[in-house]
């Protein structure tokens, strides 16, 4: 089976968007790829973050991860900073790449035009990305458009590098995500549903309680009109509960729509529905939460099976560029 990683970085609060729209994906391929599932711990630091927050947020996401039905048999889960591989091939991969190929990435460009604190970890983090992924030798890695551009630099870092000091590195291919549920803000449906806290009302976390949860479908904007229809253009709020509603339900929207004559039922049945996908997904985590020593013991498992895998390959690494072993 073809290698696959995917990170997840632990800032702000998981969603049903990030539920229907990838994690969802990320159960199914488990079983058709060597899967390794990441949560990027090091990556948050690229800005300033409480200790405390980001301790929590981490243990937190990976509970998620195991609740929604990432199979630690199955995949290998583990958090970033608990193989230090990744940090000694970053050294590397940073040696590798040119300043100039660094400067050009836009992500750095977005983020500090606007930051108070620009950190060189900011600037540095394409290089760690592309450790995270030459280290597990990754076939494939599913990017979006905001990192497609980091992906292009870790395959010319590997080939660049195989060049200079023989075949090391797997030149990895980007992976069209699966088309998931496009899930928008319940209060401004024009928007994405989004981890910030700018739209309490119109996300709903994984974690939220179930009625504030139901109750928040309930409010959610439509429009003045009162057919419903599938039309994201026209009826971007209708549209939004009907791909909702079919992303959880696994009934295809624009069919669903022919069900209701009223906005009322919709919200309803929307609402419902996303009751039964996040009630066992809490009741497993509460679970994982009340048993912290097990997810850690989970996650050194984890941390395990990636070392397996990472230490052959910073060996290797090491040989290659001449640094002396012992």
């Amino acid at each position: 089976m073809p290698r696959v990683l995917s990170g997840i970085k632990p800032t702000g609060k998981v969603h049903l968007g990030n539920l229907l729209g990838a994690l969802q994906h990320w159960v199914a391929d488990q079983y058709e790829n060597d899967s390794l599932y990441c949560v990027v711990d090091l990556h948050a630091l690229t800005v300033p973050q409480d200790p405390a927050t980001l301790h929590e947020t981490t243990l937190q996401l990976a509970q998620i991860l195991l609740a929604i039905g990432i199979d630690p048999e199955q995949s290998t889960l583990f958090i970033q900073s608990h193989v230090h591989e990744h940090i000694e091939l970053a050294w590397v991969m940073e040696c590798t790449a040119s300043f100039g190929e660094l400067r050009r990435m836009t992500q750095f460009k977005d983020k500090s035009e606007t930051a108070d604190f620009v950190s060189g970890g900011l600037f540095t983090y394409p290089a760690l990305m592309a450790a995270d992924i030459l280290i597990y030798d990754a076939d494939k890695v599913p990017v979006g458009d905001d990192q497609r551009q980091h992906l292009e630099l870790t395959r010319d870092l590997a080939i660049r590098f195989n060049s200079r000091y023989g075949e090391t590195f797997v030149v990895p291919e980007a992976a069209i995500p699966k088309a998931g549920a496009r899930v928008m803000d319940l209060q401004q449906p024009t928007s994405k549903m989004s981890k910030s806290d700018d739209s309490p009302q119109g996300t709903i976390d994984l974690l939220d309680d179930l009625g504030v949860a139901a109750r928040k479908i309930k409010r959610a904007v439509t429009d003045t009109e009162t057919e419903v229809r599938f039309d994201p253009v026209a009826k971007p709020g209708v549209s939004n509960l009907l791909s909702i509603l079919g992303a959880c339900t696994g009934q295809n929207p624009e069919d669903l729509a022919s069900n209701y004559t009223q906005y009322g039922p919709l919200k309803a049945d929307a609402a419902d529905a996303v009751v039964e996908v996040l009630r066992p997904i809490q009741k497993r985590y509460a679970e994982l939460s009340a048993d912290q020593p097990g997810t850690l013991a989970i996650l050194g498992q984890g941390a395990g099976k990636a070392r397996a895998m990472a230490a052959p390959k910073l060996r290797l690494v090491k040989e290659r560029i001449g640094l002396l072993g012992i």
